[in-house]
C-alpha cells in the first residue's frame, strides 16, 4: 500500500528540491535533494550501506520543516472555547472549508427554507454575527475559501447563499472547485488560521457533526497552513462571481 505523504516544505526557490515530506501514518520523514556524488566526499561518510544514497540539503530546511515531535503537540478544546476565539483574534481569521456537508447547518430553520424554496431570509441575530461585525468594524479581516464539487452538493449551495449574509458582516468569501484544489494538492483538512500563528483544526465524526477542535501552534504547521492559505486565496473566485457562473448570471 502506498504511503500517505504530505509535503511539509521546501527550501527551493522554484524546482521543489530539496524538500521534506512526512508520512502521515508512521511519522517517518522523507528528505530529497541533490545527491552527494563526489567520491572523496562519499568516502568520508560512515555507515552508508549498499543501496543508500546521501543527499545534500540546507540546514535551514531541516530546522524549518522537520517535525519537532513524533506527533504534533495539540490542545483539544470544546466548542464553546472555540467560539470564543472569534472575539479574541487581533488581525486576521482565515478559513478553509473542505467538506461536502456540515450537519450543523441542517439544524437551522434557514436550511428548511433553502431546501423547500431555494431562498433564504437571512437574519443577523446570531451571536456570531455581532462578534464578526464588531471585529471587521475594527478593521480586522475575516476570510474564507470554500471548496465546491461539480456539481455542488446541497450543503455547498446552501453555503454559497450563506455568503450573502456573511459578506454583510464584513467577511470576504471566495470559492474554489475541488478539482482545482486537488490539482494544487490542497489538503482535505478543515481549519481556521488565526493571526498566522494559531491553527484551529476542526474535527468531525462520521455523521459530519463537529465534535471538537485541536489547537496547533507548532511553527512548521502554522507556516504550512499559511502557504495553503496563500495558494487557495490566489486561485479562489469571489463568491458573487462564482455564484453567477453556476446559475448563468443571476445571483
Amino acid at each position: 500500500m502506498a504511503r500517505r505523504l504530505r509535503l511539509n516544505g521546501t527550501g527551493s526557490g522554484g524546482d521543489g528540491c530539496p524538500s521534506v515530506h512526512e508520512d502521515l501514518d508512521s511519522g517517518e520523514v522523507i528528505v530529497h535533494g541533490p545527491p552527494l556524488t563526489d567520491t572523496e566526499d562519499v568516502a568520508q561518510l560512515q555507515h552508508l550501506s549498499e543501496g543508500e544514497v546521501a543527499v545534500v540539503v540546507p540546514r535551514d530546511l531541516l530546522v524549518d520543516w522537520t517535525p519537532k515531535e513524533r506527533t504534533r503537540q495539540v490542545r483539544t478544546i470544546e466548542l464553546d472555547e472555540f467560539s470564543a476565539l472569534f472575539g479574541k483574534f487581533e488581525h486576521t481569521a482565515w478559513r478553509l472549508e473542505t467538506r461536502r456537508r456540515y450537519a450543523s447547518d441542517e439544524q437551522d430553520d434557514t436550511w428548511r427554507q433553502f431546501v423547500e424554496t431555494g431562498q433564504i431570509e437571512w437574519t443577523f441575530d446570531h451571536p456570531y454575527c455581532a462578534t464578526i461585525r464588531r471585529q471587521t468594524g475594527l478593521g480586522k479581516r475575516v476570510e474564507r475559501v470554500r471548496l465546491v464539487d461539480d456539481p455542488p452538493t446541497t450543503g455547498q449551495l446552501y453555503l454559497l447563499d450563506n455568503a450573502k449574509r456573511n459578506s454583510q458582516l464584513g467577511e470576504d468569501i471566495r470559492n474554489l472547485y475541488r478539482s482545482d484544489a486537488d490539482r494544487m494538492k490542497l489538503p482535505v483538512e478543515d481549519f481556521w488560521l488565526f493571526d498566522s500563528r494559531l491553527i484551529a483544526l476542526l474535527k468531525f465524526d462520521d455523521d459530519d457533526q463537529l465534535t471538537h477542535v485541536d489547537l496547533i501552534t507548532e511553527p512548521a504547521e502554522v507556516v504550512r497552513c499559511c502557504m495553503i492559505r496563500d495558494a487557495a486565496w490566489h486561485h479562489a473566485v469571489p463568491w458573487r462571481e462564482f455564484a453567477a457562473q453556476l446559475d448563468g448570471g443571476a445571483v
